[in-house]
């Protein structure tokens, strides 16, 4: 039997080799996963509470991120209903919305120009209009924002594309009409730079369903999101679906039928790795590791392109206010071989 002075130099040697058997104590060779090279930067958030951090926390969330391996930043949106992000003329002029104090896009932007990160700007969400119907509303607001927003931080050289930042599943697929003209809109103004959605399934664990809804069959989806995605090809370059909404043993199969549906229509097909967990009783804390790589394994093997994670700064980053995101983020570094140092 080892002594406890040996059992705690195993410990100890940890720092020297991340990642093999020895240290870690996992059974190789069972999970690979692929790796996470991009993430959403949600700072109008929705249902996540506020880190307040200023230019210096997000600076080292930035050197966290490229360390990690991330490549690629996508600010979720420009604005939820009264809050933006930037002091935005054309959304200041027509919407009852609050001036803010820091202008956040110019500091993304600067940021990622200095680690060396692409950077994606998302759309203004009026959280009303489109859910009412008023479809042209949302999409006029946010063409006027492209052209100030382009006019304003398209000298950035990290700046490399826009997100198209309202999500639906089923309900909605009127929706394709902003996606079609807001994301045309944006590829002709700025030299055709790439566009993105981050769409969910319409699974057991979306709130709809939650509630009595009916959740969508791996057919049921691949029907009616062939028919979305007919309705905005040439608009969207990449689809990324969100992968929280359906059980961890079903994963595969929906992954499978977006890869395929992406390919139909000329679309890369990345994954949302959701870092949050949709199975805690309190919205939202940082998700297990192990749940975190049965994703990262079933994106690999459905053959995903690129893998997103909502959203690092909250759910995996070693700055943030969960100590649990802390963790996440050391177990990530060593599964993938990836000093820490």
């Amino acid at each position: 039997m080892a002594s406890s002075q040996n059992f705690e130099s195993v410990i100890a040697s940890d720092t020297k080799s991340p990642g093999s058997r020895l240290n870690n104590f996992a059974t190789p060779g069972v999970f690979k996963g692929m790796p996470i090279k991009a993430t959403f930067l949600d700072e109008i958030s929705w249902d996540i509470p506020h880190q307040n951090w200023g230019v210096r926390e997000w600076d080292n969330d930035f050197k966290a991120m490229a360390k990690m391996g991330i490549n690629t930043v996508v600010m979720i949106r420009a604005g939820l209903g009264r809050w933006i992000v930037a002091p935005f003329q054309s959304l200041l002029k027509q919407e009852e919305v609050y001036y803010p104090p820091v202008d956040l896009v110019e500091m993304f932007l600067t940021l990622s120009d200095k680690y060396g990160l692409n950077f994606y700007f998302g759309m203004y969400d009026s959280g009303k209009y489109w859910q009412e119907g008023l479809f042209q509303k949302e999409i006029d607001l946010n063409l006027q924002l492209i052209d100030e927003v382009w006019a304003k931080y398209g000298h950035h050289k990290s700046f490399k594309g826009w997100y198209l930042s309202q999500e639906i599943s089923r309900r909605t697929k009127n929706m394709s009409k902003i996606y079609a003209s807001v994301g045309k809109h944006a590829k002709e103004i700025s030299g055709n730079l790439t566009t993105m959605i981050s769409p969910y399934i319409h699974g057991v664990k979306t709130d709809q369903v939650m509630a009595g809804d009916k959740p969508l069959s791996v057919k049921e989806h691949e029907e009616e999101w062939n028919e979305i995605l007919d309705n905005i090809h040439g608009a969207v370059d990449i689809l990324a679906f969100q992968d929280g909404q359906v059980d961890y043993q079903e994963l595969y199969d929906y992954l499978v039928v977006n890869k395929k549906l992406a390919d139909r229509y000329g679309m890369k097909c990345w994954t949302n790795i959701e870092s949050f967990d949709r199975d805690m009783p309190i919205r939202f804390l940082p998700i297990k590791w192990e749940k975190l790589l049965l994703k990262l394994e079933a994106a690999r093997k459905a053959g995903m392109e690129n893998a997103i994670t909502f959203e690092f700064s909250h759910f995996m980053s070693p700055n943030s206010s969960y100590s649990q995101a802390g963790h996440l983020y050391n177990r990530y570094l060593e599964h993938f071989n990836i000093k820490r140092g």
